[in-house]
């Protein structure tokens, strides 16, 4: 029996062999063609996965490569679903190749892959689907794909599948990759082929995933395609006089508020929500930028008058006037910084010349005089009205078949009747404006159709009824009834809203801001905290001064997850602030120090990079006083990424201060004291990073250097620590000599001789690629 059960083992083992060695004699393409229709699903998902090894090992042979290709089409046909997704996966790998080999197979991906892609986005097995919609993302994000197959190709597919005969699931799948695909195709794609479907499907009342993924992406959509082309189609059919602005902004309210905010479903009233502020901010003008938020108290320059020290150095210790800061005004914002992620969520709107202004102010004028034109179909007014009847004990919906009761009544007026139901601007006009009222008529606000809680806060920027909904988000209801993080994704959009409005609409967000800023959740606080300095440079130096200190002091008292939101960005608020204001933050800077856990090790990091750029905000004498005592704190910390960020520091307050004469004397002795003459060995190795540093940075002149800091420096070389001779070596051999510092020599010999084989060789030798960079990273794991 043993006998027999070895021999059947052998012969296996010779078949497997066997078999082996038959593919090993085969062609790549022949081993293509072996598996390829092969009864089992392994064998082809394997030839899948072994394609583009397949097209590397024949690369070389342009026939062979379209053979290849021919066969990925042949196996797009495969029944089995697996062999298909596997397929897939492989496609943007193939297509990059493809790419990368242009020249020996053009139109490769045109022709043989792209295809299969398209195909695939509607395959009736949802993991090939959703395969190919990952892939799909990918070519267009890798720019793989031609324009014109795209908008030929792959957009009409997408849009078909959102067609009224698609299933939900295939509906709701399509509708998000085109959420994602619109910002990829750009606007005017988008525009002709997405934003119809698009908006048919934000008020389809039956198909409640599919307004979800809407919801979600609405700012998104509105980014790609801008606030006008967005409104025209919100508004459902385009009006006959397209330019009639009463009846469109009415609708436009009319469709955010019952479309999207108000809708039955809570999932969507979430996402509407969470994406209001974002869409909000698409309505921005084209002058709502930083310029024009302000911030015009930047780090100012010292006056002349004002003493740094009480010595007869005491004009010395001013700051010169042109010296330069070492960050640029607010004035000056790089050109890619005016239209970042924050200040827009759409392609930034191009500034209107003064002139160009008043023609438009002209033209707007007269096509409001035009006669008016229904621009939504009465019968779809009264189906969201049908459908929203049978849940109208819920107030949120009560009060929407209010407005739309009232808007199905307006699409019936005629221009007679409008002056009955329009009110005049004068009525609501901004009372921070300087403007004199328009004679021209607009429309009222949705409070005077619905009886919303918050009372009515007047702004002329965005549709009143948007601003509402979105200051109802801190309302605690809302948290009950729709989602319990609304109140965060109210303080993470605020200050795009804020920039949205401009500083003159600032009352229609205060109250809003200090309830958001009271918050029971640190979370809400806490993002508050990490863009109140974005806030400021909006509001400006005055409103900044009066609205937002206090409640940057309340945040400077709070947990430490809220802390670190403003002290991340303390230089870029204290920037902003009038001088004296800026200076009563000297003496809470201490406070910094001390955290709800001491572990927090990365909290005393970044206080000591904020103290670095702190030092041009204060003049020599505060920054003596108040920030070298905080310095030299930080510099005897236990963790050593916040020592050698303190080092750094420790060199800048050096160069503050090295205009001043009887300040820097007193503190370089303070340092030689404190450091040099440690009784802890790190505490001397601190003293040669400092003194490194300060010479590689030009800190100080080399005669001051030379004075004060030199001799001390070289008396290291008899150091016990062997990690406190070797910085010692680099810093003479690799900083000193090279400028020429000839007192170093004597101390170099002597080095050279050490009993530490490391302290000899950088004693000797220069590595041409050593710099204090890397002598940190050499010697900071042992100073931990």
């Amino acid at each position: 029996m043993k006998q027999t059960k070895l021999i059947g083992v052998t012969l296996l083992l010779c078949s497997v062999l066997d078999f082996v060695s038959q593919d090993e004699m085969l062609t790549p393409l022949g081993r293509l063609d072996k598996y390829i229709s092969s009864e089992n699903i392994f064998n082809r998902q394997m030839v899948a996965r072994s394609l583009l090894d397949t097209l590397r090992a024949i690369s070389e042979d342009e026939r062979e490569c379209v053979s290849v290709l021919e066969r990925i089409d042949r196996l797009a046909d495969d029944s089995e679903p697996t062999v298909r997704a596997e397929l897939m996966e492989q496609i943007p790998h193939i297509a990059i190749f493809c790419q990368e080999n242009r020249p020996s197979i053009p139109f490769a991906f045109s022709k043989y892959l792209l295809p299969i892609v398209v195909r695939y986005l509607s395959d009736q097995n949802n993991l090939v689907r959703k395969t190919s919609q990952a892939a799909l993302l990918v070519l267009l994000e890798q720019e793989l794909m031609e324009r014109g197959d795209v908008e030929s190709l792959v957009c009409p597919v997408l849009v078909d599948l959102t067609a009224p005969d698609s299933s939900d699931d295939v509906k709701t799948e399509a509708m998000a990759i085109i959420c994602k695909v619109a910002p990829m195709v750009g606007r005017d794609v988008t525009e002709r082929l997405f934003l119809p479907r698009f908006c048919e499907m934000c008020c389809d009342c039956r198909m409640f995933h599919v307004r979800k993924v809407c919801a979600a992406n609405f700012g998104d959509m509105c980014g790609v395609v801008g606030g006008e082309a967005a409104e025209e189609l919100l508004v459902g059919s385009a009006p006959g006089d397209a330019g009639q602005a009463v009846t469109k902004d009415l609708l436009i309210q009319i469709k955010l508020c019952a479309g999207l905010m108000l809708m039955l479903c809570s999932q969507v009233r979430q996402a509407a929500f969470q994406s209001l502020g974002q869409f909000i901010s698409t309505f921005a003008g084209p002058c709502s930028n930083t310029e024009e938020g302000g911030g015009e108290q930047t780090a100012e320059v010292l006056s002349a008058d004002e003493p740094c020290c009480a010595d007869a150095d005491a004009q010395k210790c001013l700051p010169e006037e042109t010296q330069p800061s070492s960050r640029p005004p607010v004035q000056e914002i790089p050109e890619q910084e005016l239209f970042n992620s924050f200040h827009y969520w759409r392609t930034p709107v191009p500034r209107i010349a003064p002139e160009l202004e008043l023609e438009l102010e002209l033209e707007l004028e007269l096509e409001d005089r035009r006669p008016s034109a229904p621009a939504l179909d009465r019968k779809q007014l009264q189906e969201l009205i049908e459908n929203l009847e049978p849940h109208i004990d819920d107030p949120d919906v009560k009060a929407q078949v209010d407005v739309l009761t009232a808007a199905l009544r307006a699409t019936g007026l005629d221009s007679g009747l409008e002056d009955a139901f329009l009110e005049p601007r004068a009525a609501r006009s901004n009372p921070f404006s300087s403007q004199q009222p328009s004679q021209h008529h607009s429309i009222p606000s949705c409070t005077a159709l619905t009886t919303l809680s918050h009372d009515a806060v007047l702004q002329d920027v965005v549709p009143q009824a948007l601003l509402e909904q979105y200051l109802s988000m801190t309302d605690p209801s809302r948290a009950q009834t729709v989602d319990m993080e609304i109140a965060r994704h109210c303080a993470f959009s605020l200050p795009g809203v804020a920039l949205t409005l401009g500083r003159q609409n600032w009352h229609c967000l205060r109250d809003t801001y200090e309830t958001l800023a009271s918050d029971m959740q640190w979370k809400v606080r806490r993002t508050l905290a990490f863009s109140i300095h974005e806030l400021a440079l909006i509001l400006g130096d005055q409103l900044t001064a009066a609205h937002l200190v206090p409640i940057f002091n309340s945040f400077l008292k709070d947990l430490d997850e809220v802390r670190i939101g403003v002290l991340k960005h303390l230089y870029d608020f204290l920037k902003l602030l009038h001088q004296d204001t800026r200076r009563k933050y000297l003496y809470q800077l201490q406070e910094f120090l001390v955290t709800d856990n001491s572990r927090n090790w990365r909290f005393r990091s970044e206080l000591a990079e904020q103290l670095v750029l702190l030092l041009e905000l204060y003049s020599a004498q505060d920054v003596h006083d108040y920030l070298r005592p905080l310095a030299l704190c930080l510099c005897t910390d236990r963790v050593s990424s916040v020592r050698w960020t303190s080092y750094r520091l420790v060199s800048e307050i050096i160069r503050k201060l090295s205009s001043c004469s009887s300040l820097l004397v007193s503190f370089l002795g303070e340092l030689v004291e404190k450091f040099c003459h440690s009784q802890k060995w790190s505490g001397r190795q601190a003293f040669a990073f400092v003194c490194q540093l300060s010479i590689e940075e030009e800190c100080l002149s080399l005669d001051q250097f030379s004075e004060h800091l030199l001799p001390p420096l070289l008396q290291l070389a008899s150091d016990p620590v062997p990690n406190v001779r070797v910085l010692l070596a680099k810093t003479l051999r690799q900083t000193l000599l090279e400028r020429g510092v000839s007192t170093t020599l004597h101390t170099l010999v002597a080095l050279q001789t050490d009993v530490d084989k490391d302290v000899k060789y950088f004693a000797s030798v220069h590595p041409g690629s050593t710099r204090l960079n890397e002598d940190a990273m050499s010697t900071t794991s042992s100073t931990y």
